[in-house]
């Protein structure tokens, strides 16, 4: 698959797309680099991302690198355009500008000519599997059990038998503490376990990269320690992580990067030293002086 190696800034307003491109996404100077097979696995590329919502521009120009295997996580006020920016990694949100490449793949588009257009939603779906995405409120199969959230996947996007599915569905099962609530319907767990089945669900297709969108935010308190606790055996496991979240004392102990973002923009980014106790920007100080003693003081 080509890879896009130059793009020049578009002058198209946003959300007045030109005809085959996304809105803002001319690709008149891309040209397909090689044709050889990545030899990375997880690398996220990000640049120059923008994105809105009627009027309002909720991503202004987001260029973001993820390497494989890291940890990057995402800080910063609610309406930042932290949750936008996840969900256009996979493409729940598309981009009226700039573009996304996991390990230098398009995710969402093709070069067509000279232009960007978008893939159809079968090749996008097929583009999913190797991104695995958890959100804020489960968002489990009520009608089935964890086994069956988890072997869903499996055998209808990668057409397994239902014994591998099932086989492959307990061993995640038993790695999120889970195997002996196998039977268990979604009504029968808490809020913290339903986040565990989701994140082996998530596990059960074998992706490249897991996204994480504010994973504890719909837990009671005393539960939120047994998501994390997951989460951080993952961020040891060299599958890229990008991870949502207000939970401060987590980014700074998983994260190999953190992102501050605010307005739709990324204020700054570095290591969690440099990022909680001497970043350079005003904004990220006037932030964690609101945000980070209580988080830390845990």
């Amino acid at each position: 698959m080509s890879i896009i190696a130059a793009r020049k800034e578009s002058t198209t307003t946003a959300g007045q797309p030109s005809a085959g491109t996304p809105a803002g996404a001319s690709a008149a100077t891309a040209q397909p680099a090689s044709a050889d097979k990545p030899t990375t696995r997880g690398q996220v590329d990000i640049t120059n991302v923008r994105k809105s919502f009627g009027a309002t521009e909720v991503l202004k120009g987001v260029t973001l690198s993820v390497p494989p295997g890291g940890v990057a996580v995402i800080v910063g006020p609610s309406g930042s355009g932290k949750s936008t920016l996840l969900r256009t990694i996979n493409h729940l949100e598309k981009v009226d500008g700039g573009y996304i490449t996991i390990d230098g793949e398009l995710v969402g588009y093709e070069v067509r000519g000279n232009k960007l257009h978008e893939l159809r939603e079968k090749d996008i779906l097929k583009q999913r599997t190797n991104i695995g995405m958890v959100f804020q409120n489960f968002n489990l199969f009520p009608h089935l059990t964890a086994l069956e959230n988890v072997a869903e996947a499996p055998i209808v996007a990668q057409g397994r038998s239902k014994a591998e599915a099932r086989k492959r569905g307990l061993e995640l099962l038993d790695r999120v503490g889970l195997k002996d609530r196998a039977d268990a319907y979604p009504r029968q767990l808490s809020g913290g376990q339903q986040q565990r089945v989701a994140i082996a669900r998530a596990l059960a297709l074998d992706p490249k990269i897991l996204l994480f969108d504010e994973p504890t935010s719909a837990l009671d308190p005393e539960l939120v320690n047994e998501v994390l606790d997951v989460i951080r055996e993952l961020a040891t496991s060299g599958t890229t992580l990008i991870v949502v979240t207000h939970e401060m004392g987590f980014a700074r102990d998983v994260a190999d990067t953190v992102v501050f973002m605010d307005d739709g923009l990324i204020v700054e980014s570095g290591t969690p030293h440099e990022i909680f106790s001497n970043p350079r920007e005003e904004r990220t100080r006037s932030f964690f002086s609101k945000v980070i003693e209580p988080a830390f003081n845990i």
